[in-house]
């Protein structure tokens, strides 16, 4: 994360706390663990996959996971990096990411997700997130 550039107000354990969100959510992709990767989330989030489909809440986010996880990183690894994190508030952060898919190929797919976290009863949770991939033209 040697890239990572901090906006607003910030504190070092918040910002500790947020790397540990995101090395939980690599660590139960590449592991498939969808109930680690759900239990992330507000009750209430929102998630939009890296194909545009919208998900309404945890419990869709963990029916559309359990269909898609296990299975899905098979022969593949994901990592993520953070590039920057906006405070909008001492307990609102916007989170922005660079991830790579390392494909059985040896080629890698590259994305950008957006996390909004928001820090409740001492812990931060993935709150509003959109996965997206990044389009190369050769």
């Amino acid at each position: 994360m040697s890239t990572m550039n901090i906006a607003g107000q910030t504190n070092r354990t918040d910002i500790e706390a947020i790397q540990q969100v995101v090395a939980a959510v690599e660590h139960s992709q590449n592991n498939e663990l969808p109930d680690e990767f759900v239990a992330l989330f507000r009750a209430d989030a929102i998630w939009t996959t890296g194909h545009g489909k919208r998900l309404f809440g945890r419990d869709a986010i963990s029916t559309f996971t359990h269909q898609v996880l296990p299975g899905g990183m098979q022969d593949t690894t994901v990592t993520f990096e953070i590039e920057h994190v906006l405070f909008i508030r001492p307990d609102v952060a916007a989170v922005k990411l660079r991830q790579v898919y390392r494909n059985p190929d040896g080629t890698d797919d590259v994305g950008t997700p957006l996390f909004v976290m928001a820090k409740e009863n001492g812990q931060w949770r993935l709150t509003a997130c959109q996965n997206t991939s990044v389009v190369t033209s050769d």
